[in-house]
């Protein structure tokens, strides 16, 4: 692990040849048990690789989110001749989608609740690119607007503090995913969209399920979501699908902070997993009335606004957490600019 410490480059060399090596071993391999026995030393290094990064909260629990999460969920459906990965497809895209967050176009419709077909998201991603790169732009000057709004964040209330902080997460995740996406499109690859104004959701499920970090359901679907339902129904599966989905944000957690859990990421996740239960019950009923669109909008934001405020930022921002990534974010943002002025001067 000394030859990959703090260094991007050896850890994608290193992620690379585990990913090759489950490649082949999954074209030799018919799914069960062997092929699975034969993917755990990839299992165990991706959930490791992500500590390499000992100097940067902000680097290691984006590779935690890469590898420890979704690329370990990606090899064990793999081993089971299930989700994204398969031994069919060219180095290329299988890298692509081993290491990174994206869901690669394919010719299929969407399984399992909330999906929705191969065809209508393909649609969704070919935005004009004046368009995008507006969208992009406004982003960017939101993030800067933010960064330098944190000087004077100890005289602002807390809620204010913690809706920059969530206001910032969104705009980094919807500036690096369309990225990546565009980055596969360069090489001849077609990714699906991750997040589809999740800010306009008009229910929880909406919002869940088809409009944030589409990435994650696409992988919680066959592996959590699929099998729970099969055995005990619709909403044993959407309740385990929020759990693991919640166990998941706890191990992000103790990634980004070093600290151990503390169970409200869990809490969070099981509160909106019984939430978007009972939503799908009084909507199979049509009770209470469906109320208007703006208004369903404003209830949706502001639950999930207030229970982010409750649960899902304190265990990242307590003990000084939120100091640690500010300065790293403004340490990168600072690089930017010098390379932005000196490249233009």
């Amino acid at each position: 692990m000394e030859l990959l410490r703090d260094s991007i480059p050896m850890v994608s060399l290193a992620v690379s040849a585990a990913a090759l090596y489950a490649r082949a071993v999954s074209s030799r391999l018919r799914p069960g048990f062997p092929r699975l026995a034969a993917l755990l030393p990839v299992v165990a290094f991706l959930a490791a690789a992500p500590l390499a990064f000992s100097s940067s909260a902000t680097t290691r629990g984006m590779a935690a989110f890469f590898l420890a999460w979704l690329g370990v969920f990606k090899v064990a459906l793999l081993a089971a001749g299930l989700g994204p990965l398969d031994p069919a497809l060219p180095v290329l895209p299988f890298l692509f989608t081993a290491a990174l967050p994206v869901k690669l176009m394919t010719n299929r419709g969407g399984s399992g609740s909330g999906t929705r077909p191969a065809g209508e998201a393909a649609a969704a991603s070919k935005r004009p690119a004046p368009a995008f790169l507006v969208s992009c732009a406004a982003k960017v000057a939101v993030v800067a607007a933010l960064l330098r709004a944190y000087r004077f964040k100890d005289r602002l209330p807390l809620y204010a503090r913690l809706a920059m902080y969530g206001v910032h997460m969104y705009c980094f995740f919807d500036l690096l995913l369309p990225c990546i996406a565009a980055a596969a499109g360069a090489l001849g690859m077609e990714a699906e969209p991750q997040f589809d104004l999740p800010y306009l959701a008009s229910s929880l499920r909406d919002f869940w399920g088809r409009r944030w970090n589409l990435v994650v359901p696409a992988v919680l679907r066959p592996s959590v979501y699929g099998p729970v339902r099969a055995r005990a129904g619709r909403a044993a599966g959407v309740l385990a699908t929020f759990l693991v989905s919640g166990l998941m944000h706890e191990v992000m957690v103790c990634y980004l902070t070093l600290r151990p859990p503390t169970g409200e990421m869990a809490a969070f996740f099981l509160i909106h997993g019984a939430c978007c239960v009972a939503e799908g019950w009084c909507a199979a009923r049509g009770w209470p009335p469906t109320p208007p669109r703006p208004v369903a909008t404003l209830l949706v934001v502001a639950f999930v606004a207030g229970t982010a405020f409750w649960l899902f930022f304190p265990p990242i921002n307590r003990d000084g957490g939120d100091e640690v990534l500010l300065e790293e974010w403004t340490a990168v943002a600072a690089f930017v600019g010098d390379a932005g002025r000196k490249l233009f001067q």
